[in-house]
Parts: structure tokens; sequence; C-alpha cells
């Protein structure tokens, strides 16, 4: 009697994969499907049978897969000049943590975390200090451990319009049409050569300086003034160098699909599936900008020697 190797990948533990495994972590993670329905599509569909608990053991042994892709993505963020960042919140065990969202226009990483502080900064980043922060004003993410600091416009405008509605007309207005206008440069920038770009860049600190003497008496636009009067030198270092973006939308865009996954599920019910979840969306944001689809994304992390890093 002969017994032929076991091939690469079909070790003990799982009898699935890696088409199975990247299928079955597309479906349940980029398309939020239960492990009910996922058993059933893969039954009627595939002509598939497998069970919850099976597809429950396929995920963790996909976990463990991820791993060293998830490591790839930190080691590059903890080497990143420009990180931008945000939060959502997430439901694990029946408690609310955190998810948090780290990335630039090479990488993205996700973690979820019982904490809301600063303190998941310092973990992530470990000793690493980037350049270039960008993010909205939540108090964590003000105490982030960059050199420069690029407040997202996006939620100033909305801000500048919420004091509007409200009845300032003093404050708001202006300042709202000032961010308008940065935006506006912004745009045309590539049509601009440096000096004309100097000449705008130094008009809009004229009138934000002329903005900012104004005295509104409308709370909302008392509490915009102090604000932007704290802030003079974080609104416009995007028109100082061209890699820094005016917002923070990318980061709000990379947590768009957990805010769905929570909405649909109700999130995690153990503390490995929050892990992997998080891992998964790192992947697959990461393969985005690398120009890969969400499945590419998933197949090349758990093929043999792949790696979203390297030629296909």
């Amino acid at each position: 009697e002969y017994l032929a190797p076991v091939p690469a990948g079909m070790e003990p533990g799982s009898p699935f994969g890696s088409s199975i495994q990247s299928l079955v972590t597309y479906l349940r993670y980029t398309h939020a499907i239960s492990y009910e329905r996922l058993s059933g599509i893969l039954a009627e569909v595939f002509g598939l049978k497998i069970s919850e608990g099976a597809i429950a053991n396929l995920l963790s042994t996909v976990k463990t897969s991820l791993d060293e892709q998830v490591n790839q993505i930190l080691q590059r963020l903890r080497q990143a000049k420009l990180i931008c960042s945000d939060e959502t919140s997430a439901r694990v065990n029946g408690q609310n943590q955190w998810e948090w969202v780290f990335q630039n226009q090479d990488i993205c990483l996700h973690v979820i975390r019982p904490s809301r502080g600063a303190g998941v900064i310092s973990e992530v980043l470990g000793e690493h200090r980037p350049q270039l922060w960008v993010s909205d004003l939540f108090s964590a993410q003000k105490n982030h451990p960059a050199a420069q600091w690029q407040v997202c416009l996006a939620h100033q405008l909305r801000d500048c319009q919420y004091a509007i509605d409200a009845g300032d007309k003093i404050f708001a207005p202006a300042m709202k049409r000032l961010l308008l206008r940065a935006f506006v440069i912004h745009r045309r920038r590539d049509r601009m050569d440096e000096t004309k770009l100097e000449r705008y860049r130094s008009n809009l600190r004229e009138r934000l300086t002329r903005i900012l003497s104004l005295a509104p008496y409308q709370p909302d636009g008392v509490r915009l003034r102090k604000r932007y009067g704290e802030l003079m030198d974080n609104l416009f270092l995007f028109l100082e160098d061209v890699t820094i973006p005016p917002t923070n939308n990318s980061s709000e865009q990379a947590i768009r699909m957990s805010v769905i996954f929570r909405r649909v599920t109700n999130c995690f019910r153990s503390e490995w599936g929050r892990d992997l979840f998080a891992a998964v969306r790192s992947v697959v944001n990461t393969g985005k900008r690398q120009g890969l689809t969400a499945y590419q994304a998933i197949q090349k992390a758990l093929s043999l020697h792949g790696s979203l890093f390297s030629p296909s």
C-alpha cells in the first residue's frame, strides 16, 4: 500500500484549499452573508456541502494564513511618511469597541480595539513618527505622533454649514467661502507655476486672518472662530505638498463596508472573528490600492506564495 504525500496547503486541519477559502472569505466579509445562508449558497450553487461549523473552522484557518500579509502591511505603515486615520464603532460580544483605519495611497490597515483612545495609535505605530497626519478633530486623532497635521476640510465644511443653518451670519459664511476657495485652488494647482500658487497661498492666509478678526455672537459661530484660531497652521497644508489630501474621505471610504457589515450582522461574537474581519478589510483595501478587486486581493493573500506587494 502506498500513500501519496499530502499536497502543500492541504495539511490536516481543513480539507479545503485556497480557492474555497478565498470564495468563502469573499462572500462572508465582502457581502456580509451569514453562515447559514453561505452554507446554502455553497450547496445549491456550487454543489459543495459545507456545514456552518466547517465554515467556522475554515475561516479560523484563513485568519492564521492572513497574519503574515497583515504584518507586511503593518511594517509598511510603520515606514510611511503620510498616514490618514479614522475610526468607527464595532460590537464584539455585545460590547462596544472601535474599528480604526490607518491608510495612505499604498496601504490600509484595520484594527479593532476596546479603546477609542490615542493608545491605539501608539500600539499600531510603535516608535514610528510619520511626517504628516490627516484626520478629523476627535481628541485621540489630535494626539497623533506626526510632525504636521492636516485637518479634514470636508468635516469643516459640514460644521460651517451647520453653524449657518443654526443662525450664524457673520463668521461661518465667510469661513465656508474661504474653504471652498481653497478647494478650487487645489483642483487647479496643476495649471499653476509655483509663483502663482504661492500668491494664492498668501492670499488665503490673509483672508483667514481677516475672517478671524470677525466677532460673531451666535454660539456656533463663536465656537468655530475659537476652533480655527487654534488651527490656522493645520488648514491649508495640502496646498504646500501635492501628496497631502485636503480631506480624510479616503479613510471614510475604507471603513464604509465596516459600517454596512455592522448593520447587517450586528458585528462579532468572538475576538478571533473580530480580528479576522480586520485582517480581511486590511487585505482588501490594500489590494484595492494595488489595482486588485476584493476577490483578487483575497485570492492573492491566501495563495501559497502570494503577496499583495509582489508581482502576480
